[in-house]
């Protein structure tokens, strides 16, 4: 099926060439068409243009979007989206005075959400999971990664992992599934944490290459989780199955972890709240991308990554949500991409940058999703009459969506 969508007010992230990702000063420039159209056929964009050039043109279904942008979908790097319950008396506690770190210790926190999880069946956990992932595609997330990581028992975190995949299979949004093992230490290992990775390196990882359930690799770098050592461990085990890795990373402290994550090639570096000197000079010259997750600095009351400094560096940034039950209950990617331009002082083009093409190569699918490109997929928001896309992060208690196609079709 084609559609064509017509009298575009403005259409933005357009890019003739197959840009994979923005650094630096390149993160300041948007271009964009005025008075444009869109070309779709099945599932890609076939042409765009000027609508003084559109008489020729024919579709099976028309739109027209007057008054209104056309965009590409909200690319989220980073969720937990799959997990079972919630942690709404933990946010109720941190009201009270308690500290993340507090609720971790008295065995709240991740083996909380892993033990509702392991008492979960896999159809009732891909029920929930599948009940937030279309609240998220309203809301125009088109490609996303999910991870694991609330399981901590080989059972449960291949539960998780099989129903991502399930999700992958059943629906039309890109997503992309990481392995987060070492998320947090099982209390049943506390005092045995080399026990818990050998468990992670030789039943979890052979199982999870035999089913084909994750691209990549996660760990939690950070003090009283797992340090650089463990992170070295898992990142050299995931490498024998060919999982590129992802890491949580520098969230409450700095020390050392994203020039390992450099060293091993990492996808991406998440999170980068605490961030120092020799951080900017490890991510110089390297293929690894930074990534904020401003909604989850929002919810905890934590320093948001200082996103500014990142770009002035001349380094590319990507947006994600942290989509999860404990520090960000929430995918809008709408209300990330203007917290980053409230808080983290980005401006419209670069936020909107970071959370489309950034986005995707956080994900390693920049070559097919993330901008306004013949022959990438068919994956656009069309917001309601606005006024320019400064208003979209500007009016950031609305919803300014009107239409969301992913893969080419209307959802």
């Amino acid at each position: 099926m084609s559609i064509l969508i017509t009298n575009i007010q403005e259409l933005l992230q357009v890019r003739e060439e197959n840009t994979l990702k923005l650094s630096g000063n390149q993160m300041k420039e948007l271009p964009t068409i005025k008075d444009a159209y869109l070309l779709i056929d099945n599932d890609t964009i076939v042409d765009f243009g000027s609508m003084i050039d559109v008489s020729t043109i024919k579709a099976d279904k028309i739109i027209d979007a007057t008054g209104k942008l056309v965009l590409p979908t909200w690319c989220d790097s980073h969720t937990h989206i799959v997990y079972a319950g919630d942690r709404s008396q933990e946010f109720v506690d941190r009201i009270n005075g308690l500290s993340y770190e507090d609720i971790a210790n008295r065995g709240g926190g991740i083996t909380n959400s892993a033990k509702i999880l392991q008492n979960t069946s896999e159809d009732e956990l891909y029920n929930q999971s599948i009940a937030r992932l279309k609240n998220v595609m309203t809301l125009g997330t088109g490609a996303i990664e999910i991870k694991s990581g609330y399981g901590l028992t080989p059972e449960a975190e291949l539960k998780m992992l099989r129903v991502i995949k399930r999700i992958k299979k059943e629906f039309p949004l890109k997503v992309k599934a990481t392995f987060l093992g070492a998320h947090a230490l099982p209390l049943e290992y506390k005092d045995n944490k080399q026990g818990y990775l050998d468990q992670i390196i030789n039943v979890m990882l052979p199982q999870i290459a035999k089913e084909n359930l994750a691209q990549y690799i996660d760990i939690f770098c950070e003090k009283g989780y797992f340090d650089l050592n463990d992170t070295e461990q898992i990142l050299n085990a995931g490498k024998h199955y060919n999982l590129i890795p992802k890491i949580h990373v520098n969230q409450f402290n700095a020390f050392g972890g994203i020039a390992l994550a450099v060293k091993h090639n990492a996808l991406s570096v998440d999170h980068l709240e605490q961030l120092n000197p020799e951080d900017i000079k490890a991510l110089k010259d390297s293929d690894t991308i930074a990534v904020a997750l401003p909604s989850c600095s929002y919810f905890l009351s934590i320093p948001y990554t200082p996103g500014r400094q990142i770009i002035d560096a001349g380094l590319p940034l990507a947006l994600a949500s942290d989509y999860n039950p404990g520090s960000t209950p929430s995918g809008n990617m709408n209300f990330v991409v203007s917290t980053a331009c409230i808080k983290m002082r980005l401006t419209p083009e670069e936020a909107i940058n970071a959370a489309t093409i950034n986005g995707a190569y956080a994900m390693g699918i920049s070559n097919q999703y993330g901008s306004i490109t013949k022959g990438k997929k068919a994956n656009l928001i069309i917001t309601k009459p606005i006024s320019s896309y400064n208003y979209l992060p500007y009016a950031f208690g609305d919803n300014h969506i009107d239409t969301v196609i992913i893969n080419g079709q209307v959802i």
